[in-house]
């Protein structure tokens, strides 16, 4: 149940939705639920899948961006096609950063970043991010 949990609380966090899924993973991490190797790569594996979701609404965007349930909004979208405009796919590395990381990852879809650049570079972002918090904590 806790792995399921993690799994969740990490894709969820990584979409646009509002989720904590540090505190899960520090929760666990804490009380020691599952090995420690298990729990970096479910959490980083399930919020690096929750960001490719970002990158598909992106590739949508333009279909999509006026509708209400649309979870950027017009000038979220517009910064971060700024942001990613003067940085390029090196921005990426920023995707873990709370509040820019995910526009960030929609601004990717929207510039049409290949998969194959996209992926490596959020993952490592996003591992990085998690091994700090089990460093931490461990």
């Amino acid at each position: 149940m806790e792995l399921t949990t993690l799994a969740a609380s990490a894709f969820l966090a990584a979409t646009l939705l509002p989720a904590s899924s540090e505190a899960v993973l520090a929760g666990l991490v804490i009380t020691e639920a599952a090995p420690i190797s298990l729990l970096l790569v479910i959490a980083s594996g399930f919020n690096t899948a929750g960001s490719c979701v970002n990158w598909l609404l992106g590739r949508a965007a333009e279909s999509l961006k006026d509708r209400r349930w649309f979870p950027v909004s017009r000038d979220g979208l517009e910064r971060a096609q700024v942001w990613y405009q003067r940085y390029g796919v090196w921005s990426l590395l920023a995707s873990w950063v709370p509040i820019i990381g995910d526009p960030l990852t929609v601004a990717a879809g929207v510039m049409r970043t290949p998969i194959l650049v996209f992926l490596p570079l959020v993952a490592l972002a996003k591992t990085a991010r998690y091994a700090v918090i089990v460093w931490l904590l461990a």
